[in-house]
């Protein structure tokens, strides 16, 4: 087996070392192939090919880190046609954290996806997919426009929100 040097923060490392413990393994090289494993398997489900999927990905980092910040906005508008919806709120006081609502094929969730975590200073990234196409919503690329009367529209441009959540979060943080 070929051994490789990967390098990661402290914090990470004992959390790695207090799992191996507590889970029974033989030590961090089976956690983190494990864990390897895992993350490229993700989007390899094939029942997931070929379908209208929903995600919601949720994104936390340190407060100060504006880079990131910064990187999920650019991102947000290079995926518009993907990003249903986006939310950001503070959270714990020195955090954000960003929620995407997405809707697309399997491929463009995981680009998507790929580029979050791939963000330097993320302290997270979490998602969940649904094929929402077992909803009657219709197959991939079917036109999934509606209109929902007096309570908006969908659209990626969360401006309001946002502002709606650094007010409210004014009032539960400081």
């Amino acid at each position: 087996m070929t051994v490789v040097s990967v390098s990661m923060p402290e914090a990470l490392l004992d959390r790695i070392d207090e799992f191996s413990e507590e889970h029974g393994y033989t030590g961090r090289s089976e956690v983190v192939r494990e864990a390897s494993r895992n993350l490229l398997g993700e989007f390899e489900d094939a029942k997931l090919e070929d379908r209208r999927l929903m995600a919601v990905v949720t994104v936390l980092f340190d407060y100060e880190t504006t880079s990131v910040e910064e990187r999920m906005i650019r991102l947000r508008h290079e995926h518009e046609g993907l990003v249903a919806s986006n939310f950001h709120s503070h959270v714990g006081g020195q955090y954000c954290m960003e929620l995407f609502v997405l809707e697309g094929s399997l491929e463009d969730i995981s680009s998507f996806v790929g580029k979050v975590r791939a963000t330097k200073d993320t302290l997270t990234v979490d998602y969940s997919v649904t094929p929402v196409d077992e909803f009657g919503s219709g197959p991939l690329g079917a036109a999934n426009a509606h209109e929902h009367g007096g309570h908006g529209s969908h659209d990626a441009d969360t401006e309001t929100a946002d502002a709606d959540t650094e007010t409210a979060d004014a009032d539960t943080n400081d």
